[in-house]
């Protein structure tokens, strides 16, 4: 069972950045407050272009100990030492990566708001799950993972679940006794100052 107290904070990337710029940004927002993730999310698929992002962030979340993890390249993480994979298709992958990966790898799975999906991929040895989007998201097919399966979760699984997409005021407010992780990403990054994002953000989820 879970025993949640104070949410943790999880930092996906924007799908797009310049290198000589976000380093600087993360680098400014890991010491805002304490980060347990950051995830590496690119839209691009140019195994170049995401290799020098990953060597550019991990010069921020080395020096701080914040855990990188990337998103989907399983052969990447390996090749470039990092601290793991989130990969989006629910349980499908997780058996296989783990043990590509080994035991001392992060595995998380994104189950989108499927119960058994993220019962398999626990079960199948993920690290952590995370269910979204929790608020109204401008893209896909309006679904969204409910309050009821987080508290269920919390309650009987004892995998950690990170809650993530659309996040607002309203949803942190009513996911917070009932989550492990927020994992935050366009809703501070695509705003005016993603470092006042971010504290708006932190004082929501600390208080």
């Amino acid at each position: 069972m879970s025993d949640i107290e104070q949410p943790q904070l999880y930092l996906i990337t924007p799908p797009e950045f310049e290198l000589e710029q976000f380093p600087a940004l993360l680098a400014q927002v890991l010491d805002h407050a304490e980060i347990a993730c950051v995830r590496l999310a690119l839209a691009t698929q140019d195994e170049d272009r995401i290799c020098r992002a990953a060597d550019a962030v991990r010069e921020a979340t080395t020096t701080r100990d914040v855990a990188l993890v990337i998103d989907e390249h399983i052969l990447l993480a390996e090749k470039l030492g990092l601290d793991g994979v989130h990969l989006s298709d629910g349980a499908r992958r997780v058996a296989k990566t783990r043990k590509m990966l080994g035991d001392d790898a992060i595995v998380g799975a994104f189950c989108g708001s499927s119960r058994h999906d993220g019962m398999n991929a626990g079960e199948a040895g993920a690290d952590y799950v995370s269910f979204g989007p929790i608020g109204q998201a401008a893209l896909g097919d309006g679904t969204r993972a409910s309050e009821e399966l987080f508290q269920w979760w919390s309650e009987i699984i004892e995998v950690p679940i990170v809650a993530e997409g659309a996040l607002d005021e309203a949803s942190v407010k009513t996911f917070a006794p009932i989550t492990d992780f927020f994992a935050l990403g366009e809703e501070i990054w695509n705003a005016e100052s993603p470092l006042e994002a971010f504290a708006k953000f932190t004082k929501l989820i600390q208080a």
